[in-house]
């Protein structure tokens, strides 16, 4: 399972005090989609790392499984949201939506001012899966 570990942007940004955390799970509908999905996220890594408000993102690829995690916390919801309608985010959205068999996302605040963790996330992303699981 491919891990691309928590990155900062440089410069190192300041502490933030609120920030917002962001899960993601993508469920491809066809494997062979793999390759071209894992290159457009190394893109969209590149891209929300440079992207302003941006404290930090990480990826887990499950490529046998067609699986895909995202990590990121962010100086507010509005840099976020700034960001994902940023190039090459957006035009990736376009391609995959329709190859994708489940997308799944997670917002919270932390309670306190350490790095978001994994275990975090997916508990967060398997509530969702709950939620949406029912209804």
């Amino acid at each position: 399972m491919p891990t691309l570990p928590w990155a900062i942007p440089r410069p190192r940004p300041a502490l933030t005090t609120n920030p917002t955390v962001m899960a993601s799970k993508f469920q491809l509908q066809d494997r062979r989609d793999v390759p071209a999905f894992f290159l457009a996220a190394l893109r969209i890594r590149r891209q929300m790392l440079n992207s302003p408000g941006a404290l930090g993102v990480s990826l887990i690829a499950k490529p046998l499984k067609g699986t895909f995690f995202t990590l990121s916390a962010w100086e507010s919801r509005e840099h976020l949201e700034a960001a994902v309608v940023g190039h090459p985010h957006v035009e990736t959205m376009k391609r995959f939506s329709p190859r994708t068999a489940q997308s799944l996302f997670a917002f919270w605040t932390p309670a306190t001012d350490s790095r978001p963790t994994w275990q975090e996330a997916h508990r967060r992303l398997d509530e969702e899966a709950a939620k949406t699981d029912h209804r």
